[in-house]
């Protein structure tokens, strides 16, 4: 764990994006403390730019809502929404990949059709077509990028174990008595995490794009204060008070770029030989 934590530290991205995701999950675990009204409570005048009025940093939106607590509020819902649908996709590709692996034949076969059919449609028509057909609730929204996000993992999962299956330790393990689920679970899995670890960073990432994207479209949760939300709402006076856009813009911008830079620093520090060879 301290090898691990000292090659992380020696990548300077992985740092900057961990400090960027420390500050929005500080800001997004706080957000009733700092903002403990409602996002969408009307306190100004509409339209007031940022630093003009002491109390509303980034001003106010069409309806006079403070822009800066409908940004704090708004993380709340891009991390949920990120890390749920994540650890959903993870326990459907994870053990799908993984049986795939390990057991090829029919079992192989079966796991990658059912796969492939997912990945013939593109994922963001797929989790609109979703939400549409269920009622656009933040769990719905959160189901909708988990069933779009599993093909990837699967595939990779079925690809390490494939390679690992073959390892001096699982024929040990065989010798030694042991069931073929305690040796999938116990002794591959374990040594297949680190790739698995990456994408999931990388996911989270992808999942806030989506739900971003399509909050921009309408099919956000309406109860629920987003940055997707936020963005689309000031589509149509982008013109006038192009801050209103920007600056949830700017807020997606940051935590995409941080999770993608924390990617980068996970698979530098659990593959420090793929790292060195790069340099």
């Amino acid at each position: 764990m301290i090898d691990f934590l000292k090659r992380f530290s020696r990548n300077r991205g992985g740092l900057i994006g961990l400090i960027i995701l420390l500050t929005v999950i500080l800001l997004a675990v706080f957000a009733p403390l700092i903002y403990p009204d409602s996002p969408w409570k009307m306190v100004q005048r509409p339209f007031l730019p940022p630093f003009t009025v002491d109390g509303f940093p980034l001003g106010t939106d069409t309806l006079g809502r403070d822009v800066a607590a409908g940004l704090v509020h708004g993380a709340r819902v891009s991390l949920i929404v990120g890390l749920v649908s994540t650890l959903v996709a993870l326990l459907i590709g994870v053990p799908l990949g993984a049986f795939a692996g390990f057991y090829g034949g029919l079992v192989d076969d079966g796991a990658m059709r059912f796969t492939e059919f997912f990945q013939t449609i593109p994922n963001f028509a797929l989790a609109i077509v979703l939400v549409a057909i269920m009622e656009p609730t933040l769990p719905t929204i959160t189901l909708a990028i988990a069933i779009v996000s599993w093909p990837p993992v699967a595939r990779l999962v079925r690809a390490e174990v494939l390679s690992l299956r073959r390892r001096e330790f699982v024929d040990a393990a065989r010798l030694a008595g042991l069931s073929n689920t305690r040796i999938l679970f116990g002794h591959i899995l374990p040594n297949a995490m680190s790739p698995i670890i990456v994408m999931a960073s990388l996911m989270v990432a992808t999942a806030i794009l989506l739900e971003s994207s399509l909050s921009f479209l309408g099919l956000g949760d309406p109860n629920i204060m987003s940055w997707g939300y936020m963005i689309g709402a000031a589509r149509t006076v982008i013109r006038s008070a192009w801050w209103l856009s920007f600056i949830p813009g700017v807020a997606i911008l940051l935590t995409v770029l941080a999770l993608n830079l924390i990617g980068e620093g996970l698979n530098d520090a659990l593959n420090p030989r793929l790292a060195r060879k790069g340099r």
